[in-house]
């Protein structure tokens, strides 16, 4: 069982162009897609996170149910549905202007434990940062990584929602004793001011470069560094393709019983090139559809 920890939320994605172009309303949020995208690739996965009542909550939790995800660890409340209002650029690049006050997903509270075989957990974006949950969120990213459960983090940095950079970049680095894989955009590395081997050397087995239509690098604790050239395809836009290589790199680990930091540094180049090339892969189709839409394990070979 693979837990997928953090928000879900409604993105509010323009059809067309202009600041009153009408809004159409998407299932997403960074974890919730990684979660519809591991259900969808055939990995047994649970949902952890805080959910609203309303409709928008009703929505979330079926698309969940249908993929198989199981919403056992979902926490409700009457709070509403956080909303992401999506800007598309022109080459398919999606930025987010949030509205998070008072909503279900930021009363997260840490649960007493995590569904039985539970063998990863991967933590990220909003959940992180918007409190009192994302202390919630840290906590339970502590205590897991403690009890020797494999933990994947994506920051997926949303620039707009963190008041103060510096104190962000603190709690971030003291995240990385309890990370076992770390996967980050260039542009997430940029903001963060670091670079993989420090990110390395204070913890995870492996960092995980995303470089958009570029392609993914990996660089592993014994100095390894291998990449792979992106897939090419039309864009319609990016959103839900981080969260796609998340749920890639997942499944493929899981599928290589590699879920462990000892399995993730035995890796070798042939593997590393076989897992991120199905991650390539798996991200290509979700960005040749609009919205979170990841791909099911038909339509991409691992």
């Amino acid at each position: 069982m693979i837990v997928v920890a953090g928000e879900a939320l409604i993105d509010l994605v323009p059809q067309g162009t202009g600041a009153l172009a009408a809004l159409r309303p998407a299932l997403g949020g960074g974890p919730y897609n990684t979660a519809v995208a591991l259900g969808r690739l055939g990995s047994p996965t649970a949902f952890c996170s805080r959910v609203s009542y309303d409709a928008f909550g009703e929505a979330l939790l079926d698309r969940l149910r249908e993929t198989g995800v199981d919403v056992s660890p979902v926490q409700r409340g009457p709070e509403p549905t956080t909303l992401a209002v999506a800007t598309v650029g022109a080459g398919g690049s999606a930025a987010y202007t949030f509205y998070v006050e008072g909503t279900a997903d930021r009363l997260f509270t840490a649960p007493s434990a995590l569904p039985s075989g539970t063998r990863a957990v991967s933590f990220g974006t909003c959940s992180l940062v918007l409190e009192p949950g994302a202390s919630a969120y840290e906590a339970l990213l502590r205590e897991t990584a403690a009890r020797g459960v494999f933990t994947v983090l994506d920051p997926n940095i949303r620039a707009g929602l963190i008041p103060d950079p510096d104190a962000y970049r603190a709690r971030f680095t003291s995240w990385l004793p309890s990370v076992s894989l770390l996967k980050v955009s260039v542009e997430d590395a940029a903001w963060l001011g670091g670079a993989p081997r420090e990110w390395l050397a204070a913890g995870p087995a492996a960092v995980v470069v995303t470089r958009g239509g570029e392609g993914l690098t990996v660089f592993t604790r014994d100095g390894g560094e291998y990449a792979v050239p992106g897939e090419r395809v039309e864009v319609v836009d990016t959103i839900g393709a981080g969260d796609t290589v998340n749920a890639a790199l997942l499944h493929g680990l899981a599928a290589r019983d590699a879920l462990s930091e000892r399995a993730v540094a035995a890796l070798g180049p042939d593997c590393w090139a076989e897992l991120l090339g199905f991650a390539a892969r798996a991200a290509a189709v979700t960005c040749s559809r609009a919205g979170a839409e990841p791909p099911y394990a038909h339509e991409v070979a691992l």
